[in-house]
């Protein structure tokens, strides 16, 4: 049995991503820049946000949130998602998930630019990814898969289980 130390390979990419992002500024004098936005008040997605900046001040990235209230209209979402798309110092833009019930996140996930799309929600995204051709991964697929790489651990060709069937997680892990 291996046990895998998720923490260990984490602060490795974390290591290499910084390296390349110092490398990126120094040669094309370019800073990367990722936009978080937050609609109302969930504690778990609160967590996952201040992680998020935490990792992008780690690694050399420029981070910039946009805590919204709850009552933010549907209109006002769509609108500074479009902003967001047309800044250019503005790489990568992730909207954080769930959004409060009365705002459709098809309709914020389809308005974000595919090329902005780190989540790798967006259908131009999805279907990229299925035909092997992505810009992006989804995170949490792509970080189980890096996990696995860095032991060597080979999958192709494997009986593997994925549980559950979300587009989150469950259907791009298969």
């Amino acid at each position: 049995m291996q046990i895998i130390d998720g923490k260990k390979v984490s602060a490795q990419v974390k290591e290499e991503v910084k390296k390349q992002t110092l490398e990126l500024k120094e040669t094309h004098g370019i800073t990367p820049g990722l936009a978080v936005v937050i609609v109302g008040d969930d504690p778990a997605s609160r967590v996952y946000v201040n992680n998020k900046k935490k990792a992008c001040e780690f690694v050399g990235f420029k981070s910039e949130e946009y805590a919204l209230p709850a009552e933010t209209t549907q209109e006002e979402l769509l609108n500074l998602v479009e902003t967001l798309n047309n800044k250019k110092d503005i790489n990568g833009i992730l909207v954080q998930l769930p959004l409060p019930k009365h705002l459709d996140d098809k309709a914020v996930i389809e308005a974000i630019s595919p090329l902005k799309d780190v989540d790798a929600f967006h259908a131009v995204n999805v279907g990229k990814i299925m035909l092997g051709e992505y810009d992006f991964l989804p995170c949490t697929p792509a970080g189980v898969m890096e996990m696995l790489h860095s032991y060597n651990i080979e999958v192709s060709g494997k009986n593997c289980v994925v549980i559950g069937r979300s587009n989150i997680v469950g259907k791009p892990m298969a």
